[in-house]
C-alpha cells in the first residue's frame, strides 16, 4: 500500500503552491528575480530584464455555488486564522476550474419512483412488544441506558484533526454502504462538530440512495478541480449535499455508467476537506480497487463488510490473514462488521466472528433487519432495537481505533 504520510503532503505543498523540497533550489534560482535575490551565478539579459519588470498577475475570481454574501463559517479543525494556509507566493501551475457547472440530477429516476413500497419495521410487532414486556418486568432497562450513554461518550470524544474512516469488502453485496451509511448517520446524530460522508465508488453506487438524497450535482472529481485551501466550511459545504444532523455528503458520481475516479482527484479531495469535517466516513470500492487501498492506507481506522456466510467469512478470513502480514497497525486498526443478511445464516455466526477475531482483528455482528434489507433509504426510527445498538457500538470501536492513529 502507498505511504499515507508521503502523498497527503506532497498534496497539501500542491494545494498551497509550495515546491517540493528537492526542487526548493531550482524553484528559487527561477523566482530570486522577482523577489530582488540574484544567484552568484551569471544571469542571462533575459531573466535580468524579467527581474526588472515582474508580469502583472491576473485576479482569479473565487467560484462559489451561489451568489451569497457570509461570514467565514469554521468547522472544527478549521485554522483560527488565515496564517495556516499561506498564500502562495506564485500563482498555481494549473487553473482549477470546472468546465461547466453540472446540471442536478435526481437519485431515483422519475419512471422508477413509484415502484418503490412503503418502508417497512426492522423487526416484526410481535418482537417489538415482546422486547418492550421483558424490559418493564426486569431490570434490562436500566443496564441498557447506561450501555448507550458510555458507548455515546466514547463517539462524542473531540478531536484535534479530522478522522478519516475507510469502508470496503470484498466483493459486492456485502452490506459494504450499508454499514457506512449506519457509521454515518451515528456520527451526525451523536457529534456536534460537521460530518462527511464521501462516495469513492463511482460505479453506480448507493451511497446517496441510502442517505436519503433526493439529487445529486457536483461529484468528487468535479470537486477536486474546485477546492482550494482558501475556502472556507461555507464555501465547501455549497457543493455537498446536506444531510440531517449536520452532515454532508460529496457523491461520487450522479448515476451515470462509466464515471471514473483516479487516485489523484481523491487525495486532492481528501487532503483539502480533512480540516473542515471531525469524522469522515469514505464508501471505499470493492478490493482490491486502487482507490479503495488509497483510502485504506490513508485512514485512521478500516471497516471491512462481510455478509455471515460461508463464503463470505472464508475470503474475509483469507484477506486478514493476508493483512497480518502488514505493519501491525493496519490489522489493529480495521474492524469486520459480520452482516446477517438473512434472520436464519446459514453459518454459526458467532463461532465465525472468534474464528476472525483470532487474526487480531475487531469484529462485531450486525443482526438482520427488515429495514436494511429492503435497501431504501435508510430511517434510523424504523430499525430494529438490536440494529441500532450493534450499529452504535459499531461506531464507537471504530472511532476509537481512530483515535490511536494521527
Amino acid at each position: 500500500m502507498p505511504n499515507a504520510d508521503n502523498w497527503q503532503s506532497a498534496v497539501l505543498r500542491d494545494l498551497r503552491g509550495t515546491p517540493p523540497p528537492q526542487r526548493a533550489q531550482s524553484h528559487a534560482r527561477s523566482h530570486g528575480a522577482a523577489h530582488g535575490h540574484h544567484p552568484a551565478q551569471q544571469q542571462a539579459p533575459q531573466e535580468q530584464s524579467q527581474g526588472q519588470q515582474p508580469p502583472q498577475e491576473q485576479p482569479q475570481p473565487q467560484p462559489q455555488p451561489q451568489e451569497r454574501t457570509a461570514a467565514r463559517a469554521s468547522g472544527p479543525n478549521t485554522p483560527a486564522s488565515s496564517a495556516a494556509s499561506p498564500t502562495p507566493a506564485t500563482p498555481p501551475a494549473r487553473t482549477r476550474r470546472p468546465a461547466r457547472s453540472p446540471d442536478s440530477r435526481p437519485v431515483v429516476d422519475s419512471a422508477l419512483s413509484g415502484t418503490a413500497r412503503r418502508p417497512r419495521q426492522g423487526e416484526p410487532a410481535a418482537a417489538r412488544v415482546s422486547r418492550a414486556i421483558r424490559r418493564i418486568v426486569s431490570s434490562s432497562a436500566a443496564r441498557e441506558v447506561a450501555e448507550i450513554t458510555r458507548t455515546a461518550e466514547r463517539i462524542q470524544q473531540p478531536v484535534t484533526t479530522g478522522r478519516q474512516i475507510a469502508v470496503t469488502s470484498i466483493r459486492g453485496g456485502a452490506g459494504k454502504t450499508t454499514v457506512a451509511a449506519l457509521l454515518g448517520t451515528a456520527y451526525a446524530h451523536y457529534r456536534q462538530d460537521p460530518v462527511l460522508l464521501v462516495e469513492a465508488d463511482p460505479a453506480l453506487g448507493s451511497l446517496p440512495l441510502r442517505l436519503g438524497a433526493e439529487t445529486l450535482r457536483w461529484t468528487t472529481a468535479d470537486l477536486a478541480d474546485i477546492v482550494e485551501p482558501q475556502m472556507s466550511l461555507l464555501d465547501v459545504t455549497g457543493y455537498l449535499v446536506q444531510l440531517p444532523d449536520n452532515a454532508w455528503l460529496l457523491p461520487g458520481s450522479q448515476g451515470r455508467i462509466g464515471a471514473m475516479l483516479d487516485t489523484a482527484a481523491y487525495e486532492r479531495v481528501m487532503v483539502a476537506l480533512r480540516r473542515y469535517f471531525g469524522v469522515t466516513v469514505v464508501d471505499c470500492e470493492t478490493l482490491p480497487a486502487e482507490v479503495a487501498r488509497v483510502a485504506l492506507s490513508a485512514a485512521q481506522a478500516r471497516v471491512l463488510a462481510a455478509p455471515a456466510t460461508l463464503d463470505g467469512i472464508t475470503s474475509t478470513y483469507a484477506v486478514l490473514q493476508w493483512m497480518q502480514g502488514l505493519p501491525r497497525h493496519m490489522i489493529a486498526g480495521t474492524v469486520v462488521a459480520l452482516t446477517c443478511t438473512t434472520s436464519r445464516p446459514g453459518i454459526d455466526v458467532e463461532d465465525a466472528a472468534e474464528k476472525l477475531r483470532s487474526t487480531g482483528a475487531t469484529v462485531h455482528v450486525l443482526p438482520h433487519d427488515r429495514h436494511l434489507a429492503a435497501g431504501g433509504a435508510l430511517r434510523t426510527e424504523l430499525l430494529a432495537r438490536p440494529t441500532r445498538l450493534a450499529a452504535t457500538r459499531l461506531a464507537a470501536e471504530v472511532f476509537q481505533l481512530s483515535q490511536k492513529r494521527r
